[in-house]
């Protein structure tokens, strides 16, 4: 069973248990964590093997990659191509609960891409924890949804997680819990907004 980290809801995220994690995440292990709308699952960006067993883990069908958790959209721009359009967007809705599907640079991995479009999932949370892993990693998370396959719902806290999936991970943050929603997700093409998936964030006024 994956070792609990714990956080304080309140405080500043602890530099020596954001090291655990980091340490963690660099020989290519599977964290837990919270984002601003759910537990997520993450890995290094070089991590294949790591990537796979969440890809198990999850039941994704090969058309659903894993996405990019980056600490503002500076970072994000190295792995996305922002239209006017994208980074006006990115500007107003970062950080926060939206997840934007993106044409993808040559510095992301081919296991991450969708083999036609070649896009990828852009999201940059507002949660502390999580910018603090990404800022010592100093590269952005591969995550996803930490969602068990049959699941109506996805995981808000730690408990859900373990319960969900109770082999596969080696360390969850256990910390507040979360709304338990999903992100909304919107993909960009030059000036072409389409919702792609309606969850937490407004949208009303964004197409």
């Amino acid at each position: 069973m994956a070792e609990r980290i714990l956080f304080d809801a309140w405080g500043d995220p602890p530099p020596r248990k954001i090291s655990q994690l980091v340490a963690a995440l660099r020989r290519g292990e599977i964290v837990a964590y919270p984002t601003d709308t759910c537990f997520a699952l993450g890995c290094a960006l070089g991590a294949k093997g790591a990537q796979e067993t969440i890809a198990n883990m999850r039941q994704l069908p090969r058309s659903q990659r894993l996405a990019l958790l980056c600490a503002d959209v500076a970072m994000a721009s190295k792995f996305a191509i922002f239209s006017e359009t994208a980074f006006r967007l990115a500007q107003r809705l970062f950080p926060g609960p939206y997840t934007l599907v993106l044409p993808a640079t040559k510095l992301v991995p081919r296991t991450l891409t969708e083999a036609k479009r070649k896009t990828v999932g852009i999201r940059v949370p507002a949660q502390a924890i999580v910018h603090a892993i990404i800022a010592e990693l100093g590269e952005p998370l591969l995550t996803t949804t930490a969602m068990a396959p049959d699941a109506e719902a996805p995981c808000a806290d730690a408990d859900d997680v373990l319960e969900a999936f109770p082999h596969g991970i080696d360390l969850v943050v256990d910390a507040a819990r979360t709304a338990g929603e999903l992100s909304t997700v919107l993909s960009i093409e030059g000036d072409e907004v389409v919702v792609l998936r309606q969850g937490a964030g407004e949208i009303d006024d964004l197409i």
